[in-house]
C-alpha cells in the first residue's frame, strides 16, 4: 500500500499564501487608515477656517454695536447699558459653549471605517477556526 505523506512544498505554499492575503488584509485597512487620517485633516482645517471668520466677523459686530449703543446712551444710562452688554455677552458665551459641546457629543469618533473592518476581520477569523 501507498502511504501519502503530505509534500512538503504544498505545505510552504500554503503558508506563503496565507502570509500574502494577511500582508494584502494589513495593507488594505493601512490605505483605508490614511485615506480616513486624511479626511480627517481636511474636515479639522475647514472647521479651523469657519470658526476663525465667525469669530473675527463676530468680534468685529459686537465692537461696532457695542459702541453704538454706549455712545446712544452717553448721557443717560452709560453704566446700565454697559452692565446689560456684559450680562448679555456672557449669556451668549455661555449658550455657544452649551451647544459646542452637543456638537462634540454627537460627532462619529475617528477612523470609525478603519475599526470596523478590523472588528469584520477579526470576527471572520473567529468563524473560521
Amino acid at each position: 500500500m501507498e502511504t501519502s505523506t503530505p509534500d512538503p512544498a504544498g505545505f510552504l505554499n500554503s503558508l506563503r499564501t496565507l502570509g500574502d492575503s494577511l500582508l494584502a488584509t494589513v495593507q488594505d485597512r493601512l490605505e483605508l487608515f490614511g485615506i480616513e487620517l486624511q479626511e480627517e485633516k481636511m474636515r479639522l482645517i475647514q472647521i479651523f477656517i469657519w470658526i476663525s471668520a465667525a469669530v473675527f466677523t463676530g468680534m468685529m459686530a459686537i465692537t461696532f454695536g457695542s459702541l453704538v449703543v454706549v455712545y446712544l446712551f452717553w448721557e443717560s444710562a452709560r453704566l446700565a447699558v454697559l452692565i446689560g452688554l456684559t450680562v448679555l455677552y456672557t449669556a451668549a458665551l455661555g449658550a455657544i459653549i452649551l451647544g459646542f459641546r452637543r456638537y462634540l457629543a454627537r460627532q462619529e469618533g475617528p477612523f470609525n471605517d478603519t475599526l470596523g473592518e478590523i472588528g469584520k476581520d477579526r470576527e471572520c477569523i473567529r468563524n473560521k477556526t
